[in-house]
């Protein structure tokens, strides 16, 4: 039986017992962390790329919530070579064609940067695109189910 976590933006959130951890996304971005040997796997939900250095540091930004959910498998045990990675989201849900208001663009530029900078291999993508998705992580096996929402 699982237990079931519902994480909103700005939220991180590791299944170390087995969880289905589900969030809804539009142009924000989920990356899915699971380690294949400890079997524990752990989500976020992010809103913008980068935190500017004005307010705090909050994890709606992604360049705070992705090493803070690496952060946080690593101290429950998980190694960071066995970690691979899932992303999802950064549609273009408000139809915006000028380059510097794509805030999904950019946030799904950012999550392979940092990943690629913490050498975790990204496993699968579902990125991009005019359509939400909402998706439901099983912490245990690291599967994840996608459900597209919105028009098409």
């Amino acid at each position: 039986m699982y237990n079931k976590k519902f994480i909103h933006v700005g939220e991180i959130f590791v299944g170390a017992k087995p969880t289905e951890i589900s969030t809804v996304l539009g142009s924000c971005i989920s990356v899915c962390i699971f380690d294949k040997i400890e079997q524990v796997g752990g989500m976020n939900h992010y809103l913008v790329p980068l935190w500017n250095e004005n307010g705090l540091q909050s994890p709606k930004y992604g360049n705070i919530s992705i090493p803070k959910l690496i952060d946080n498998m690593l101290n429950i045990g998980c190694k960071k070579y066995n970690l691979e990675a899932k992303i999802f989201g950064g549609a273009n849900v408000i139809n915006v064609s000028q380059e510097d208001m794509m805030i999904g663009r950019k946030n799904i530029l950012i999550a392979k940067e940092i990943l690629r900078e913490y050498g975790i291999k990204i496993l699968a993508q579902d990125i991009g695109g005019t359509r939400g998705r909402k998706i439901l992580m099983k912490s245990d096996t690291g599967k994840i189910f996608l459900k597209y929402i919105g028009a098409s």
